[in-house]
């Protein structure tokens, strides 16, 4: 299911992972549709800005629409119309967003505290983890849910994805060193469990798509941790995810280390990175896919990327800026539409600002991963990478 390519570092690689509905060529990154929908793009459009597949989420999905509902459209991709590749996360990062409150995992600021009963400013408490499983209180209604290994492994094999992930704890750099070793034992009995569950769902549907299942690698900052939770992973998921908080300085290294413990003939799965650095560094550490929201959510934030970084395109200057975001893009925004007319649709807060701007930022995204995989199979990533990093950040 997943071939390697061209190796460049010691866990760098380029690959590709096959699936039922086609081939993913490594390293790629992967746009995240939340609820089964890039958040105002249609399918059709993310298929011609280059996305190879999406992730959607298990925990959003089971409670809207419901996970039946989405079995009985024919899975998450037919659902969406969506006709390649899917991945569904487990509902395992809600453990972190809904019981402490915390959306931007890399950007975490530790400040030197710890605390095991953390929780961000202003936030109330939606779940709360035991030995067994998560209780979550929906944010949609306040209804009360139980999630365990057992029942995300049911969800995300009626939601049909060809990639899905086992359910985990996600902490946060706050929790203490005692707290992030409970943790890892946790998920790892709670992996064994998924490795289970989806063993006797796979079975009993034996004429659905193969779903590739991929264990979570935690541990936070600790080397031990991670490495421990590495190599103690059941060595019969089809791939593997690394989770959990990181602070962006000790992204590499983390990663590495990680890398350096799990098989090398499978995919390798970094949750929740898009920043140009930080794909560089996660591909040259071992990382062979990552998702992250921040390109269609910075899009729906007026934030466009650029060869030379990042600005906001309902600045003053862009009013008058009859020209495309940037020229050389080959997106549909550039070329159709100015900076001076995403500038007017987004002060008078029209809904196609949105739909603009995502399709930009995503194909910038996608096409600059598209470009680091062809550096790395022409010999030429140092260059690429120095070019690229030099004019984005200088």
């Amino acid at each position: 299911m997943f071939e390697i390519g061209t190796e460049f570092t010691p866990t760098g690689r380029t690959g590709v992972i096959h699936t039922p509905h086609g081939d993913i060529a490594t390293p790629a990154f992967i746009p995240v549709g939340t609820q089964a929908s890039v958040k105002g793009v249609l399918p059709e459009a993310m298929a011609a800005l280059g996305a190879q597949a999406v992730l959607a989420n298990a925990y959003h999905l089971y409670l809207q629409p419901g996970p039946d509902i989405v079995e009985a459209a024919g899975g998450v991709g037919a659902f969406m119309n969506w006709p390649g590749p899917t991945f569904t996360d487990s509902g395992g990062f809600q453990v972190l967003s809904q019981g402490a409150g915390f959306k931007k995992v890399l950007a975490m600021d530790t400040k030197g505290l710890t605390d095991d009963d953390v929780i961000a400013d202003g936030k109330e408490r939606l779940a709360k983890v035991d030995d067994d499983g998560v209780d979550f209180t929906s944010y949609l209604d306040g209804s009360r849910h139980r999630f365990t290994p057992e029942v995300s492994m049911r969800v995300q094999h009626q939601l049909g994805a060809d990639i899905i992930f086992a359910f985990d704890e996600c902490t946060t750099l706050l929790n203490t060193r005692p707290y992030q070793e409970a943790s890892v034992a946790r998920t790892q009995a709670w992996a064994r469990r998924c490795v289970a569950e989806h063993a006797r769902l796979s079975a009993a549907a034996p004429s659905r798509p193969y779903q590739m299942l991929f264990g979570v690698v935690q541990g936070a900052q600790y080397e031990d941790l991670r490495r421990q939770a590495a190599r103690e992973l059941p060595q019969e998921f089809d791939g593997y995810g690394i989770g959990g908080a990181l602070e962006k300085e000790n992204l590499g290294q983390i990663v590495r280390w990680c890398c350096e413990e799990l098989p090398a003939g499978k995919p390798r799965h970094l949750l929740g990175i898009s920043e140009p650095d930080d794909l560089f560094t996660a591909i040259e550490n071992g990382a062979d896919t990552f998702d992250c929201v921040k390109p269609s959510r910075e899009g729906r934030n007026a934030a466009l990327y650029t060869p030379a970084g990042r600005f906001n395109v309902t600045n003053a200057a862009n009013r008058r800026a009859f020209e495309p975001v940037f020229e050389g893009c080959d997106c549909y925004t550039c070329a159709h539409y100015t900076r001076a007319y995403l500038h007017h649709l987004f002060k008078a807060k029209e809904l196609l600002a949105y739909t603009l701007a995502t399709i930009h930022n995503e194909r910038f995204t996608v096409r600059l991963v598209d470009g680091i995989r062809q550096a790395i199979a022409d010999g030429t990533y140092p260059d690429f990478k120095a070019d690229f990093l030099g004019r984005y950040y200088g």
